[in-house]
């Protein structure tokens, strides 16, 4: 009875990961959007979202230590629970990256952008990708798929040079682009922090399915 109660718990605890990716993901669809289309509302709509992620991760927390404390789960079930708390802390990462973009947005409220933003809609579509594939890797406890995610990190690193060197060049030639490249530099810093982030979820998910810590960045 007591393993079933746990077993019923830990997948109490799967659903609110799986819950809180599904917030991240318009979190930062929200973020961007708001960006692209000079959306300030919605801009302010993203730290609304954030909360909620927020308070998710509280519960999972929460829900972890008292599974840890008065189940005592051995092995894999303990290799899991840690393993998900952690993974809610770097969601709850994500969505704090999603409210930066949102403010860098409201900081450029009413200029004309400098640059196209294509290479960072890519980066974002990327990004969004590896979030909705990391459902199903969490869901499955798929490390073969938490590896292939993870490789996807490389496309936004590579994309974030690019907007890198672009900003810069155009900040070289135009001292009045200075302020609006420095933000536009930020949201891209953060979309790569994001890409970051899910490759660390994408290593605990190998951690929980073979019990082997790795590297994949």
């Amino acid at each position: 009875m007591i393993s079933t109660n746990l077993d019923l718990s830990i997948n109490l605890l799967k659903e609110h990961t799986i819950e809180m990716i599904n917030k991240c993901e318009k979190a930062l669809e929200y973020s961007i959007n708001s960006m692209l289309e000079k959306d300030i509302e919605k801009a302010k709509r993203v730290k609304q979202k954030d909360y909620k992620i927020n308070k998710l991760r509280e519960v999972v927390r929460d829900k972890s230590i008292e599974l840890i404390a008065l189940k005592q789960p051995m092995a894999r079930d303990l290799r899991y629970i840690h393993s998900i708390s952690i993974i809610a802390n770097e969601l709850e990462r994500i969505g704090d990256y999603a409210v930066n973009i949102s403010n860098e947005t409201l900081e450029m409220e009413d200029e004309e952008y400098i640059k196209d933003f294509s290479d960072i809609s890519k980066m974002y579509e990327v990004s969004n990708n590896m979030l909705i594939k990391l459902k199903e890797a969490i869901n499955n406890e798929d490390a073969n798929l938490s590896r292939e995610i993870a490789k996807e990190d490389d496309l936004i690193d590579n994309l974030y040079k690019k907007v890198r060197l672009d900003c810069i060049k155009l900040m070289n030639e135009n001292n009045d682009a200075i302020n609006q490249g420095v933000q536009i530099l930020f949201v891209a810093r953060h979309l790569e922090r994001i890409g970051d982030h899910i490759t660390n979820i994408c290593e605990k998910i190998v951690f929980i399915a073979e019990g082997e810590m790795v590297s994949i960045g």
